[in-house]
């Protein structure tokens, strides 16, 4: 039979390149406003950029992608671009109640008219 050669992940190698894929983006990030770091269109193609870099220096040292060193790295560069933009949630509220009322009425108004309509017609087929 065959033999068939396995590659073992060079944890070693992958974590002493990575750093240059965290430098790349950090000097991309320079170029946008530290205000606008929590709005990806800003800066989406330097976090492309980034991620394939990570990506293409794992491969490199044998090693699947994402992995837990891997985003233990790429979370280490979210916390340092990325610890302010949290999450707001958004408090839903109902409408007023008479714009609940009329959302909830028109579509029923409309719908006793087209049946009203139908009906109608369907009587007076023979004239049309």
């Amino acid at each position: 039979g065959a033999c068939q050669q396995t590659n073992l992940c060079n944890e070693s190698l992958m974590l002493e390149k990575l750093p240059a894929c965290g430098k790349s983006f950090e000097e991309m990030m320079k170029k946008v406003d530290s205000k606008k770091w929590c709005n990806l269109t800003e800066f989406i193609m330097y976090y492309d950029n980034f991620t394939q870099c990570t990506e293409r220096e794992a491969n490199n040292a044998s090693c699947f992608w994402p992995n837990p060193l891997a985003e233990g790295f790429i979370t280490g560069i979210h916390k340092q671009f990325f610890s302010n933009c949290t999450s707001e949630k958004v408090h839903w509220e109902d409408p007023p109640d008479e714009i609940l009322i009329t959302l909830i009425l028109i579509p029923v108004m409309l719908t006793c008219a087209m049946i009203t309509l139908v009906v109608w017609c369907s009587k007076r087929s023979d004239i049309l």
